[in-house]
Protein backbone atom coordinates (compact mmCIF):
# COMPACT_ATOMS: atom_id res chain seq x y z
CA UNK A 1 0.00 0.00 0.00
CA UNK A 2 1.52 3.58 -0.90
CA UNK A 3 1.23 6.56 0.87
CA UNK A 4 2.27 10.36 0.41
CA UNK A 5 2.52 12.17 3.62
CA UNK A 6 2.37 15.79 2.68
CA UNK A 7 3.00 19.49 4.15
CA UNK A 8 1.92 22.74 1.98
CA UNK A 9 3.40 26.45 3.12
CA UNK A 10 0.96 29.47 1.82
CA UNK A 11 1.14 33.23 2.07
CA UNK A 12 -2.13 32.99 3.73
CA UNK A 13 -5.46 30.81 4.64
CA UNK A 14 -7.69 31.68 1.58
CA UNK A 15 -7.38 30.55 -2.03
CA UNK A 16 -10.34 32.81 -2.31
CA UNK A 17 -8.87 35.76 -1.29
CA UNK A 18 -5.63 35.40 -3.31
CA UNK A 19 -3.27 33.40 -1.78
CA UNK A 20 -1.24 31.02 -2.80
CA UNK A 21 1.07 27.99 -2.13
CA UNK A 22 4.75 28.99 -1.46
CA UNK A 23 6.26 25.07 -0.96
CA UNK A 24 4.96 21.68 -1.21
CA UNK A 25 6.92 18.93 0.62
CA UNK A 26 6.22 15.30 0.56
CA UNK A 27 7.24 11.42 1.29
CA UNK A 28 6.44 8.20 0.37
CA UNK A 29 5.39 5.09 2.58
CA UNK A 30 5.19 1.85 1.31
CA UNK A 31 3.12 -0.28 3.83
CA UNK A 32 4.01 1.99 6.31
CA UNK A 33 7.86 2.01 5.63
CA UNK A 34 9.16 5.56 4.28
CA UNK A 35 10.81 4.22 1.11
CA UNK A 36 13.39 7.42 0.81
CA UNK A 37 11.74 8.37 -2.23
CA UNK A 38 10.57 12.32 -1.52
CA UNK A 39 9.46 15.59 -3.75
CA UNK A 40 10.24 19.01 -2.48
CA UNK A 41 9.85 22.32 -4.24
CA UNK A 42 9.24 26.16 -3.75
CA UNK A 43 7.13 28.19 -5.53
CA UNK A 44 6.78 31.83 -6.64
CA UNK A 45 3.21 32.56 -5.59
CA UNK A 46 3.29 35.88 -8.28
CA UNK A 47 2.30 38.32 -5.17
CA UNK A 48 3.67 39.47 -2.29
CA UNK A 49 4.42 37.47 1.14
CA UNK A 50 2.18 38.97 3.82
CA UNK A 51 4.63 39.76 7.14
CA UNK A 52 2.35 37.10 9.12
CA UNK A 53 2.85 34.31 6.38
CA UNK A 54 6.61 35.39 6.49
CA UNK A 55 7.16 35.05 10.86
CA UNK A 56 5.87 31.54 10.07
CA UNK A 57 7.83 30.02 7.59
CA UNK A 58 10.12 32.04 6.58
CA UNK A 59 9.86 32.49 2.63
CA UNK A 60 9.62 35.87 1.65
CA UNK A 61 9.80 37.75 -1.84
CA UNK A 62 13.36 38.17 -2.85
CA UNK A 63 13.91 33.60 -1.92
CA UNK A 64 11.07 32.97 -4.04
CA UNK A 65 11.56 35.52 -7.12
CA UNK A 66 13.69 32.55 -9.13
CA UNK A 67 11.12 29.71 -7.91
CA UNK A 68 9.62 28.06 -10.50
CA UNK A 69 5.47 29.12 -10.76
CA UNK A 70 2.57 26.29 -9.94
CA UNK A 71 2.28 25.66 -13.75
CA UNK A 72 5.31 24.52 -13.84
CA UNK A 73 5.88 22.12 -11.33
CA UNK A 74 1.99 21.23 -11.37
CA UNK A 75 2.85 17.75 -13.48
CA UNK A 76 5.95 16.58 -12.02
CA UNK A 77 3.94 16.97 -8.40
CA UNK A 78 0.97 14.67 -9.57
CA UNK A 79 3.28 12.23 -11.07
CA UNK A 80 4.66 12.07 -7.63
CA UNK A 81 1.57 11.85 -5.65
CA UNK A 82 0.23 9.28 -8.53
CA UNK A 83 -3.57 8.68 -9.38
CA UNK A 84 -4.34 7.05 -5.87
CA UNK A 85 -1.99 6.95 -3.15
CA UNK A 86 -3.97 8.20 -0.16
CA UNK A 87 -2.63 11.65 0.98
CA UNK A 88 -1.47 11.67 5.15
CA UNK A 89 -2.05 15.39 5.88
CA UNK A 90 -2.45 16.74 8.96
CA UNK A 91 -5.18 19.55 8.97
CA UNK A 92 -6.71 17.95 5.21
CA UNK A 93 -9.40 20.41 4.34
CA UNK A 94 -6.08 23.25 4.36
CA UNK A 95 -3.61 21.76 2.21
CA UNK A 96 -6.50 20.01 0.03
CA UNK A 97 -8.05 23.50 -0.95
CA UNK A 98 -5.55 25.18 -1.91
CA UNK A 99 -3.75 22.62 -3.93
CA UNK A 100 -7.32 21.92 -5.99
CA UNK A 101 -7.17 25.69 -6.55
CA UNK A 102 -3.51 25.90 -7.59
CA UNK A 103 -4.77 22.77 -10.09
CA UNK A 104 -8.16 24.41 -11.17
CA UNK A 105 -6.23 27.58 -12.06
CA UNK A 106 -3.76 25.80 -14.79
CA UNK A 107 -6.36 23.57 -15.78
CA UNK A 108 -5.04 20.06 -14.36
CA UNK A 109 -7.16 17.47 -12.84
CA UNK A 110 -8.72 18.07 -8.98
CA UNK A 111 -7.72 15.29 -6.05
CA UNK A 112 -10.47 13.88 -5.16
CA UNK A 113 -11.15 14.72 -1.30
CA UNK A 114 -11.47 10.99 -0.21
CA UNK A 115 -7.99 10.90 -0.79
CA UNK A 116 -6.95 12.72 2.18
CA UNK A 117 -6.19 11.31 5.24
CA UNK A 118 -6.76 13.54 7.93
CA UNK A 119 -3.98 13.03 10.77
CA UNK A 120 -5.57 15.72 12.76
CA UNK A 121 -8.73 14.46 12.50
CA UNK A 122 -7.15 10.97 14.09
CA UNK A 123 -5.18 12.65 16.62
CA UNK A 124 -8.70 14.27 17.94
CA UNK A 125 -10.72 10.85 17.97
CA UNK A 126 -7.66 9.12 19.79
CA UNK A 127 -6.69 11.38 22.35
CA UNK A 128 -10.19 13.78 22.87
CA UNK A 129 -9.76 16.98 24.63
CA UNK A 130 -6.40 16.54 24.28
CA UNK A 131 -3.95 19.19 21.67
CA UNK A 132 -3.69 17.69 18.85
CA UNK A 133 -1.27 20.05 16.99
CA UNK A 134 1.73 18.76 14.97
CA UNK A 135 4.25 19.83 18.15
CA UNK A 136 1.84 18.03 20.52
CA UNK A 137 1.80 14.99 19.47
CA UNK A 138 5.58 15.21 18.63
CA UNK A 139 5.76 15.70 22.88
CA UNK A 140 3.28 13.10 23.19
CA UNK A 141 5.06 10.18 20.74
CA UNK A 142 8.62 11.22 22.18
CA UNK A 143 9.34 12.68 18.55
CA UNK A 144 12.35 15.13 17.90
CA UNK A 145 11.08 18.03 16.25
CA UNK A 146 13.91 20.32 17.82
CA UNK A 147 14.65 21.39 13.88
CA UNK A 148 11.59 22.87 13.64
CA UNK A 149 12.13 26.80 14.39
CA UNK A 150 9.80 27.78 11.52
CA UNK A 151 7.69 26.08 9.72
CA UNK A 152 8.54 23.76 6.76
CA UNK A 153 6.92 21.72 4.20
CA UNK A 154 9.40 18.26 3.88
CA UNK A 155 10.80 18.83 7.37
CA UNK A 156 6.65 18.83 8.87
CA UNK A 157 6.05 16.02 6.03
CA UNK A 158 8.40 13.95 7.72
CA UNK A 159 7.80 14.52 11.52
CA UNK A 160 4.33 14.13 10.42
CA UNK A 161 5.04 10.45 8.99
CA UNK A 162 6.53 9.42 12.22
CA UNK A 163 3.27 11.24 14.23
CA UNK A 164 1.00 9.60 11.90
CA UNK A 165 3.05 5.66 12.18
CA UNK A 166 2.56 6.53 15.90
CA UNK A 167 -1.35 6.78 15.50
CA UNK A 168 -1.95 4.09 13.61
CA UNK A 169 0.11 1.88 16.09
CA UNK A 170 4.23 1.77 14.82
CA UNK A 171 6.25 1.71 11.76
CA UNK A 172 4.36 -2.31 11.64
CA UNK A 173 0.93 -1.81 12.74
CA UNK A 174 -0.31 -5.24 11.89
CA UNK A 175 1.47 -6.48 14.69
CA UNK A 176 -0.12 -4.98 17.04
CA UNK A 177 -2.57 -8.29 17.31
CA UNK A 178 -6.10 -6.05 16.59
CA UNK A 179 -8.03 -5.58 13.53
CA UNK A 180 -9.27 -1.93 13.39
CA UNK A 181 -13.08 -1.44 12.56
CA UNK A 182 -15.40 1.31 12.16
CA UNK A 183 -18.93 1.86 12.58
CA UNK A 184 -21.32 3.53 10.22
CA UNK A 185 -20.14 6.79 12.28
CA UNK A 186 -16.54 6.53 11.99
CA UNK A 187 -15.53 5.42 15.25
CA UNK A 188 -12.51 2.86 15.72
CA UNK A 189 -13.74 -0.02 17.37
CA UNK A 190 -10.41 -2.78 18.20
CA UNK A 191 -11.63 -6.94 17.68
CA UNK A 192 -8.73 -9.20 19.10
CA UNK A 193 -7.19 -11.30 16.87
CA UNK A 194 -6.76 -14.98 16.58
CA UNK A 195 -4.80 -17.00 14.68
CA UNK A 196 -6.46 -19.41 12.24
CA UNK A 197 -5.78 -22.98 11.90
CA UNK A 198 -3.64 -24.26 8.93
CA UNK A 199 -5.10 -25.48 5.99
CA UNK A 200 -3.65 -28.36 5.81
CA UNK A 201 -0.75 -29.49 8.02
CA UNK A 202 2.72 -29.21 6.49
CA UNK A 203 4.45 -32.21 5.18
CA UNK A 204 7.05 -33.60 7.73
CA UNK A 205 11.17 -32.31 6.70
CA UNK A 206 12.23 -36.20 7.81
CA UNK A 207 12.80 -38.95 5.57
CA UNK A 208 11.42 -42.55 6.91
CA UNK A 209 15.09 -43.69 7.63
CA UNK A 210 15.62 -41.48 10.21
CA UNK A 211 12.38 -41.28 11.28
CA UNK A 212 13.21 -45.43 11.90
CA UNK A 213 16.55 -44.57 13.25
CA UNK A 214 15.07 -41.91 15.73
CA UNK A 215 12.75 -44.33 17.40
CA UNK A 216 15.36 -46.76 17.35
CA UNK A 217 17.50 -44.40 19.69
CA UNK A 218 14.34 -43.33 22.24
CA UNK A 219 13.65 -47.31 22.61
CA UNK A 220 17.23 -47.43 23.87
CA UNK A 221 16.89 -44.52 26.10
CA UNK A 222 13.83 -46.50 28.78
CA UNK A 223 10.10 -45.71 29.32
CA UNK A 224 11.53 -42.39 31.23
CA UNK A 225 12.46 -40.69 28.54
CA UNK A 226 11.06 -37.73 27.92
CA UNK A 227 10.41 -38.50 24.08
CA UNK A 228 7.95 -41.23 25.10
CA UNK A 229 5.49 -38.88 26.22
CA UNK A 230 5.47 -37.39 22.65
CA UNK A 231 4.84 -40.79 21.19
Amino acid sequence: MREIVLDTETTGFEPSEGHRIVEIGALELFNHVPTGRTYHQYINPERAMPKEAFEVHGLGDDFLRDKPKFGQIAQDFLDFIGPDSKLVIHNAAFDMKFLNAELSWVKKPLIANDRALDTLMIARRKFPGSPASLDALCRRFGIDNSARTLHGALLDSEILAEVYLELIGGRQPGFGLSIEASDSQGHGAAEQWRPHARPAPLPPRITEAEAEAHAAFVAKLGDSAIWKRFA
